[in-house]
């Protein structure tokens, strides 16, 4: 599959296997590391290239809200560590790698990080919706985070300013809940954590 932002890319396309990169489809870590510093954000899904621009100022406002809300609570909480985009995060057989949001690891699970990457599921994954990924966050996303075993994923709508909450059963996700305005919501994996959607999407 070729996106709409993908598509015009020098790296994907007849003339990029020329060049030495990969057809769609069989894209590998080591391709990846390979990709030029220059801006745009790269993710590859089962072996696919996807390309995103930089994100927006409301993009950045709403994962600095959760990433310092969830670091002043590890502060005094201590149950694992959180980390955010850019960062590279390998999951075995789906992706290699993709870059979330936001993301929480518990305690037992640290041997997951290494030196320079994430190498396994994180607990906890947030995206923050953009208009050129929704749909990736949405399906593509949500499909092979359930798949690796995230056991809770939210997905950050800034425009509705809304927040969803899914909960992993099985190898699916089911929707916890859906919150907006004057609401708070709640993590059902990092124990006590919570935040208003208003901080996370303020006027």
């Amino acid at each position: 599959m070729i996106t709409e932002r993908t598509r015009a890319s020098p790296f994907v396309g007849a003339q990029s296997v020329e060049h030495g990169w990969p057809p769609q489809g069989q894209w590998t870590f080591e391709d990846y590391r390979r990709l030029p510093d220059d801006g745009w954000r790269y993710e590859v899904i089962e072996g696919e290239l996807y390309i995103n621009p930089a994100s927006s100022p409301r993009h950045q406002r709403a994962v600095f809200a959760i990433s310092g809300r969830l670091w002043e609570h590890l502060q005094r909480t201590p149950t694992g560590q959180a980390f955010t985009s850019p960062i590279d995060v390998i999951l075995p057989g789906l992706a290699s790698p993709v870059q979330p949001d936001v993301l929480f690891i518990a305690t037992d699970r640290l041997e997951i990080v290494k030196e320079a990457f994430i190498e396994g599921a994180p607990d906890w994954i947030v995206e923050v919706l953009s208009p050129s990924n929704w749909l990736d966050d949405r399906r593509i996303k949500f499909r092979i985070y359930a798949l690796a075993g995230v056991r809770e994923y939210w997905i950050v709508d800034v425009d509705r300013r809304q927040v969803e909450v899914f909960k992993l059963e099985g190898q699916s996700y089911t929707q916890v809940g859906r919150y907006g305005t004057g609401e708070q919501v709640h993590s059902t994996v990092v124990e006590g954590f919570g935040i208003a959607v208003d901080q996370i999407c303020p006027t």
